[in-house]
């Protein structure tokens, strides 16, 4: 089973949820994405077991980092109802997705024909599909999302530019 989790955080905030993210739950930094978006930081989980487990095991645990300080404003969990392959390559982008229901599959397919999307999958939450893309710059991005938009069956999208993670010496 595969989740996400999107966290917007208090401004100002995305350093020290990143920190405790990473040293304190030990999140892998390869599922962690700092964005430019509607969400500030996008956490990926592969090889869930279960609901219960991702619940127990990740959603409670990062709804209570630094909620004194209230350091994340609001997370959005999404379930991955269709996976696609796993690729270990860093997205320059990720799409999120609205379609017509009875496209969603059709709209999944198409885009994992396209050279540049690194994954498509089906998510239960606001939105119907999330695709990383890789690009090499932003004309690039540009051109792989025109092309995206141009699926029969997409109703809506949203872009959100991966912003590098710097760990800090003082982290």
């Amino acid at each position: 089973m595969k989740a996400y989790m999107g966290l917007t955080c208090k401004p100002g905030a995305y350093n020290e949820v990143l920190k405790k993210l990473l040293f304190s739950l030990n999140i892998d930094q390869q599922n962690v994405f700092l964005l430019f978006g509607p969400v500030d930081i996008l956490v990926r989980f592969q090889n869930l077991t279960t609901v219960e487990e991702f619940v127990e095991k990740w959603v409670n645990p990062i709804r209570m980092i630094g909620a004194d300080e209230n350091l994340i404003t609001k997370t959005m969990s999404l379930i991955v109802a269709v996976e696609s392959p796993v690729c270990s390559e860093r997205p320059f982008a990720f799409l999120f997705l609205n379609t017509k229901p009875q496209n969603v599959e059709d709209v999944r397919i198409k885009l994992l024909s396209i050279p540049e999307v690194l994954s498509a999958d089906s998510v239960l939450g606001p939105y119907d599909v999330i695709c990383s893309v890789k690009a090499e710059d932003y004309d690039d991005l540009e051109t792989s999302v025109l092309l995206i938009q141009q699926i029969d069956g997409l109703e809506s999208s949203i872009t959100s530019v991966v912003s590098p993670i710097k760990v800090l010496p003082d982290w």
